[in-house]
């Protein structure tokens, strides 16, 4: 197994993780095609992880074709509190969150084995 992580992305987790639940159990090819035309801001950035992550298992003697995604996380990272002005004097809060994604990339398990 080989694992690419990305912390402090400055988009909520909860719209990261709808990209996210496309890519999780497919083959590393056809996730790199399904964020390559997906038309979300976080796509790019996860290619870029999974491209990552790829170049990892490279390191570690792992075929391209053979390779899965088999977990990917997307926590909530630092929330950035900021405020608004709102009548009367007095303020509303915004947060800023930000998402930490860990991609864990494994061999695909033959079915071969049934």
């Amino acid at each position: 197994m080989v694992e690419a992580s990305l912390k402090n992305y400055r988009q909520s987790p909860r719209k990261v993780r709808l990209a996210a639940d496309l890519i999780r159990g497919k083959g590393v090819v056809q996730a790199l095609d399904l964020l390559e035309f997906l038309p979300k801001r976080v796509a790019p950035i996860l290619k870029k992880l999974l491209e990552s992550a790829i170049a990892n298992a490279k390191q570690a003697n792992l075929s391209e074709d053979q390779l899965v995604v088999k977990e990917i996380r997307v926590d909530q990272g630092v929330v950035l509190k900021r405020q608004m002005p709102r009548a009367r004097g007095s303020a509303s809060r915004i947060n800023k969150r930000t998402s930490h994604v860990r991609m864990v990339l494994a061999p695909k398990i033959s079915e071969k084995k049934k």
